[in-house]
């Protein structure tokens, strides 16, 4: 059988960071919710999702020819379906397999797709921009080295990252799952060591410092050569 056009290609590879995400919703490590499928508060909490969709939906709705949006790392979709709408086509993955299927089953648009891939290891989806929603913070160097050689093939990329606030050493190393580098006084750049990203412009779209110390959920916009 031929493989549709567009397609992702999907290699079959063994990665520990599809057992950990596994591990956290089986778990319910990101919280205790009535579906099995949760997030987290960062996919539910009003003062953190309602300014990403402003700006993000501000900068989709800028463009007289609406972009294919690629999900990368969707999670339980309660921010990405209020996305679609913006796009011609919006291409939605995430690593477990079984919240892919329950997202398929609640979340049905024409212009909707589901893909179950890991990031670091299978292709990714052909699109415009690529959206990563506090996804790379949860990963090693190793696998955000992976993921950023086939992030090129977009002309846009829109990160979301939980840093410190305040001065901190960039892009210590962690082994993936449920944790991020906050504990280690470290959060992710991708323009700084060891990844070095080169990109055609940069543009913090926006901010917001959490309470109690606890950091700053920062969303940024690149424009790749």
């Amino acid at each position: 059988m031929n493989k549709k056009k567009n397609e992702p290609n999907k290699i079959k590879t063994p990665w520990p960071t599809k057992d950990a995400m596994e591990q956290v919703y089986d778990m319910k490590l990101w919280g205790d919710n009535a579906s099995r499928y949760y997030s987290g508060d960062g996919s539910h909490h009003p003062e953190i999702v309602n300014p990403y969709l402003k700006v993000v939906t501000s900068f989709l709705t800028s463009f007289k020819k609406p972009l294919v949006v690629c999900d990368l790392g969707c999670g339980d979709f309660n921010v990405g379906q209020e996305l679609v709408k913006h796009t011609r086509k919006y291409i939605a993955v995430d690593i477990v397999k079984d919240l892919i299927e329950h997202n398929k089953e609640k979340y049905k648009e024409d212009n909707l797709e589901f893909h179950c891939l890991d990031l670091a290891v299978d292709d990714l989806p052909v699109g415009d921009c690529a959206v990563l929603r506090q996804v790379l913070q949860h990963l090693s160097n190793t696998e955000i080295q992976n993921i950023l050689n086939k992030l090129t093939s977009f002309e846009y990329i829109i990160l979301t990252e939980h840093l410190p606030e305040g001065h901190f050493t960039p892009n210590k190393d962690i082994i993936s799952g449920q944790g991020i580098r906050l504990k280690k006084q470290s959060g992710l750049n991708l323009l700084a060591p060891p990844f070095n990203f080169k990109v055609k412009e940069e543009k913090q779209l926006s901010s917001i410092t959490l309470d109690d110390n606890k950091g700053v959920i920062m969303t940024t916009l690149y424009q790749v050569f």
